[in-house]
């Protein structure tokens, strides 16, 4: 697995499912998005990254994830779109879901709405192609992310969802090793407020101390 390594990888060119290379890319988090950004970046597709995330809590810990994805893409020179911090509406579309687990009907709902957001967006300008940072990351199911990126895709003639897996050859050891050379602040809970309650219970049952939000932790 040594060639897989940031050093030693040679980039293939990406198969794009568009003959325009010109791609929206929902991004929740400068973690996530880093392997996928240099990804496109080599295979010369034309990027803007869409931060929608009205799920992350607390609006601080919004902020902190914004800034880094921000950073990343001036450092890549791809634009950044900054939407809504809708969380009213993110509240209303999960309600009555609160106490779903991880990985359950909760987290499709709030990936519906991101996406189709995302999707709206792609469409109204001019993108044939949309994707997301989400499904790299190992916490996360493939199925249920991609299962909601094609919805709302199919909402608007001609948009296609690109359901990559950045997870193959490498893609997220990588994802790793280019959050530390960056740096990246890292979170340690998924983004919304029953994850954060989530995670400190399961902290707090197995002697283990609460989340401090903000504190960058790689070596």
């Amino acid at each position: 697995m040594e060639d897989l390594k940031l050093s030693n990888y040679s980039r293939p060119e990406l198969e794009f499912p568009s003959k325009e290379k010109k791609l929206l890319l929902h991004s929740c988090c400068a973690p996530c998005a880093g392997e996928i950004m240099e990804a496109v970046a080599a295979s010369g597709i034309e990027t803007t990254v869409y931060f929608y995330n009205p799920n992350i809590h607390p609006v601080e810990e919004y902020l902190i994830r914004k800034e880094e994805n921000v950073k990343f893409c001036k450092k890549l020179g791809f634009d950044f779109i900054d939407a809504d911090y809708d969380t009213d509406n993110w509240f209303a579309r999960i309600k009555g879901l609160e106490n779903e687990p991880e990985r359950g009907e909760r987290c499709t709902k709030c990936f519906d709405m991101r996406f189709e957001r995302s999707a709206l967006h792609a469409a109204e300008n001019n993108f044939p192609v949309f994707a997301t940072t989400l499904g790299i990351s190992r916490w996360k199911d493939m199925n249920q992310i991609n299962s909601s990126g094609l919805r709302a895709a199919n909402r608007h003639a001609d948009l296609i969802y690109w359901d990559f897996n950045w997870r193959k050859q490498g893609g997220s050891s990588r994802m790793i090793e280019i959050s530390k050379r960056e740096n990246f602040y890292q979170q340690e809970y998924c983004g919304c407020v029953y994850s954060l309650r989530d995670t400190n219970r399961w902290r707090m049952q197995n002697d283990k101390s609460r989340i401090i939000r903000g504190i960058k932790f790689y070596n």
